[in-house]
């Protein structure tokens, strides 16, 4: 080929060196008709194949929302060549004329910008490569290189070169492991620059990638928003499958700009960073071939952790409202006790995933707690009302969050673990299993399956403080008719 210009689809006037890394090189160029554009040219050898390098990103009638496209491609004797449009700057040009953190609402249009596309191409294509050098300001909009060439594209920018090939400061700990690559893989490196875009710093920052990746445990975010934060932490779960899917993270980055807070998630805002330093639970991943148990002791961490946040937002939001209720703290939960009226909410207990009996439901428990209002026992017998948390995967196999149900007796049952209370929680096993199988047990399920979403607490925290004030006044009653809230349907059969 000539060294001044390229002919593809259109002839390519080849100019200055833009950015070069380990798979090629990126050059400035001009169209015949005129058009500025970025030419990458990939040597022809092990590792660039053509079939990765110009992947059809489009769908009939369906547009991929932020990714740079390809305006021209084809290939020479001994390069492929593919013709970008050129970029203003890229991310990492942003963070290094800022110097530190961007400001909230500038990250927010990165993070949603970039979210958008993974969304879009979630179950098609898996980047595997993102990071600030291949996030580019091209038309206004932040946009992944094209994803044909994510794992050999360095960032085209009209300014600078960029010659990191590495990407280890963003790699999932899958990948570490050298596990299957899903959308989860990219989930987690949005969730690495998130976290540099709002502190100013990597989450991990070596030199020790491998390990930290694998089994470290970020600082907090003190200055975002507690549902930001909460969504950033989920992203960096060392399980895949407890990591938000791209149309759930997009969708909850829309709502991170709300900053309305209810009393609870105010409250939760100054007790955020007292509980992220008090406990930080290991996760134990030391092989690359992981077991069935070490996947369970990476969900059940990330269970833990996204309980401390809903049950100190409950907390404070208690002490808040009644500063004089009588707080008991022990290692097996909390409650709190107000005119002979006792609240409270267990800490999380792992469950091995088989101990149903005869009844295994289709969806997968991890860990299980209880929150239970309970109340002197009055002459009808009823003593209050007890839900169960369940961390599990009840609506999307694989998916999981913390849900929130209720049990009943089936009427005319003889079970005995009503004791006054109703609707009652149960520990994952035989009558819980049976509940939420097909067939006709004692145990009935009584309240819909309800997603406790991480750092959006505000409708679980009102209720039950509702209820709990309700039964300090003495007007908390037996429900007039069970279940309160049709189940059908809220889980998997």
């Amino acid at each position: 080929m000539s060294s001044k210009s390229v002919q593809l689809n259109k002839r390519w006037t080849l100019g200055e060196p833009l950015g070069a890394g380990g798979y090629g090189q990126v050059v400035s160029a001009i169209g015949e008709d005129g058009t500025l554009a970025a030419v990458k040219l990939v040597p022809k050898r092990p590792g660039a194949s053509r079939e990765l390098l110009f992947v059809d990103l489009s769908l009939p009638g369906q547009a991929v929302r932020n990714v740079v496209p390809v305006l021209d491609s084809g290939e020479t004797d001994d390069s492929y060549v593919i013709v970008m449009p050129l970029a203003e700057e890229s991310l990492r040009d942003r963070l290094k004329a800022v110097g530190g953190p961007l400001p909230l609402e500038q990250a927010l249009t990165v993070l949603t910008d970039v979210a958008s596309a993974l969304a879009d191409l979630d179950g098609r294509v898996v980047h595997r490569d993102l990071k600030p050098e291949n996030v580019l300001f091209v038309d206004g909009s932040w946009c992944l290189a094209d994803f044909g060439i994510s794992r050999y594209a360095e960032a085209v920018t009209a300014t600078e070169t960029h010659k990191s090939a590495g990407s280890r400061e963003y790699s999932a700990p899958e990948r570490w492991r050298l596990e299957t690559a899903t959308a989860a893989v990219d989930v987690y490196a949005l969730g690495v620059m998130g976290y540099e875009l709002l502190a100013g710093e990597l989450p991990f920052p070596g030199p020790d990638f491998r390990d930290q990746h694998l089994h470290g445990t970020p600082p907090p975010l003190p200055t975002a928003s507690p549902r930001l934060a909460a969504l950033i932490e989920e992203c960096l779960y060392k399980s895949p499958q407890a990591r938000p899917v791209p149309a759930n993270l997009l969708a909850r980055l829309q709502r991170a700009a709300d900053t309305t807070l209810t009393p609870g998630a105010a409250a939760l805002a100054g007790a955020y960073q007292q509980v992220a330093a008090q406990r930080r639970t290991e996760e134990a991943a030391a092989s690359r071939a992981r077991t069935e148990q070490e996947r369970r002791e990476g969900l059940a961490d990330a269970a833990s952790r996204s309980h401390e946040r809903t049950s100190a937002t409950l907390l404070e939001t208690v002490i808040d409202l009644a500063p004089s209720v009588t707080v008991t703290r022990r290692p097996e939960g909390w409650s709190v006790e107000l005119n002979n009226v006792r609240f409270g909410l267990s800490s999380p207990v792992p469950f091995d995933g088989e101990s149903w009996g005869d009844f295994k439901p289709a969806i997968d428990v991890v860990a299980a707690c209880t929150v239970s209002i309970v109340i002197p026992r009055g002459s009808s017998g009823y003593e209050g009302r007890s839900h169960s948390l369940y961390y599990c995967d009840a609506q999307r196999a694989g998916q999981y969050a913390w849900f929130e149900t209720a049990f009943m007796e089936t009427p005319g049952g003889r079970s005995r673990r009503q004791r006054g209370l109703d609707p009652f929680s149960l520990q994952p096993g035989e009558s819980a299993g049976a509940a939420l199988s097909n067939v006709m047990a004692e145990t009935q399920v009584a309240w819909p399956f309800t997603e406790l979403v991480t750092g959006e607490p505000e409708e679980f925290v009102d209720r039950w403080v509702g209820w709990f004030g309700d039964a300090v006044q003495g007007l908390l009653s037996r429900p007039m008719m069970m279940p309160e809230r049709r189940p059908e349907g809220t889980w998997r059969r």
